[in-house]
């Protein structure tokens, strides 16, 4: 097979010869072109896999030529990826040219690593979409047969379109935007994309930005080194440095404050990054899938949340359905579930009844598959029988965000349930660096109940 062709598309003969030496050492074939009828005749005549086209003919140009060879192109060849180069302060062009139909945009002065990247997964992306086939009618046997999807559940049809997605954009290095309501699972689907992926074998670190404060970002997210500040007593190795060669999940995505959003832009176009404090500049290898549960193109309407990162984000864009959605889901994950806790608690096999799982499908889950989870918990903690009925789940229900009755804990194995369930405070804690936001939601709690819980454990935060 012969190497993939790039068309390079500037005015400046220099930047054309640069980018060629760049793309043969990488093991792509070149072409160049200095304008737009240039190019369009090169489109013409050979088969170019990539174009990567400057936003600036001239000098007096102010982006509308790059703009309209972009149409021209997309006339001509709709499937075609292109790559818009352009300098920092002209984003704006680059953004309107993502709206048009470009794959992705490059900054001037370019990293080496930037372009190869964008290249690469420009062309990763073209090529998974030329092999794939409708969604519909896709089975979870199938995508058995090629995916990793341990921890993943469910057999919704919309929820395995899902998934198919996920499937084909895994083997490349485009990045994901994950969006959904809180508890549908994101954070699930962002590890699959990792285990599915050339990175597998690498790390996959997980950054809740809404429990980053906009003082220490720079230092959580890049690292320090001694000195930086009056703390600073050691060097710090920054989330992106833990995930060097792996995947980053930026969850909370849109909690991001607008001076962060301007510091994570950079880097991941830029794809270089300084620690606090220090001057040597570091090249980032790592695949980054963002998650968030808010309307990021809502919040850039408001002026809350930068159109441009925004776009750097979602070269692919995810929603995951809600619970209420797939309700044909809910037997496969009760079931799951129930086997977990078996587990977690010691106990035998657990089973449910049909008119338990009947009526937990008629059910409005506002928490989704993560209010789910508790309640079958707390079901099987509270002693409801085997298999459970209704009136168990019912209990472990009407029990989210409320103080449970202290004669209804029952011992566990060697353990009571408050020492269960201190121990489940601490270790979410822990896991959440302090925020009592996201322990409250991640243990299925009201603020208020979670407050009345460190209080009757003496736990301090």
């Amino acid at each position: 097979m012969s190497d993939p062709l790039i068309l390079t598309v500037d005015d400046d003969e220099a930047v054309n010869a640069s980018l060629a030496l760049l793309l043969k050492r990488a093991g792509y074939a070149t072409v160049a072109a200095r304008g737009a009828e240039e190019a369009l005749a090169v489109l013409s005549r050979q088969p170019v896999a990539l174009v990567l086209q400057d936003m600036n003919f001239s000098r007096q140009t102010t982006g509308e030529e790059g703009l309209d060879l972009l149409a021209r192109i997309r006339g001509l060849r709709p499937e075609l990826p292109v790559l818009l180069m352009t300098a920092w302060g002209s984003i704006d062009l680059a953004v309107r040219g993502m709206k048009a139909g470009a794959a992705d945009f490059i900054t001037k002065p370019w990293t080496n690593e930037q372009v190869l990247q964008c290249a690469r997964t420009a062309l990763g992306l073209a090529a998974a979409g030329s092999r794939a086939g409708p969604a519909r009618g896709i089975t979870r046997r199938e995508l058995g047969e090629r995916l990793d999807l341990a921890g993943v559940i469910g057999e919704d049809p919309r929820f395995l379109g899902v998934l198919d997605l996920l499937g084909r954009v895994s083997p490349t290095d485009a990045s994901v935007l994950i969006t959904g309501d809180s508890g549908t699972g994101k954070e699930v689907l962002a590890a699959a994309i990792h285990q599915n992926s050339p990175r597998r074998a690498g790390p996959f670190v997980k950054v809740n930005l809404g429990g980053v404060p906009t003082t220490l970002f720079e230092s959580e997210m890049f690292g320090h080194v001694r000195g930086a500040f009056t703390d600073a007593h050691r060097d710090r190795e920054g989330r992106f440095a833990a995930a060097q060669g792996g995947t980053i999940l930026l969850d909370e995505i849109g909690e991001l404050e607008p001076r962060s959003q301007v510091k994570m832009l950079r880097v991941l176009q830029d794809r270089t990054y300084e620690a606090l404090g220090s001057s040597e500049t570091r090249t980032l290898d790592v695949r980054v899938v963002a998650a968030t549960n808010r309307n990021l193109q809502r919040a850039v309407e408001e002026g809350r949340f930068r159109e441009d990162l925004l776009y750097r984000l979602n070269l692919i864009s995810v929603h995951v359905p809600a619970l209420a959605e797939r309700p044909g889901d809910i037997p496969l994950l009760v079931r799951h579930f129930l086997a977990g806790a078996a587990s977690a608690y010691g106990r035998g096999p657990l089973g449910i009844s049909e008119e338990a799982i009947a009526w937990l499908q008629r059910q409005p889950w506002p928490g989704n598959v993560r209010q789910l989870k508790h309640a079958v918990e707390r079901a099987v903690l509270l002693g409801g029988g085997v298999p459970l009925g209704v009136e168990p789940m019912r209990r472990a229900l009407e029990m989210d965000g409320e103080e449970p009755a202290r004669d209804q804990l029952p011992a566990v194995g060697s353990m009571t349930m408050d020492e269960i369930e201190k121990s489940m405070i601490l270790k979410s804690l822990e896991h959440h660096r302090g925020n009592l936001s996201r322990v409250a939601e991640s243990l299925g709690l009201s603020r208020a109940a979670l407050y009345r819980r460190l209080e009757r454990y003496g736990i301090r935060t």
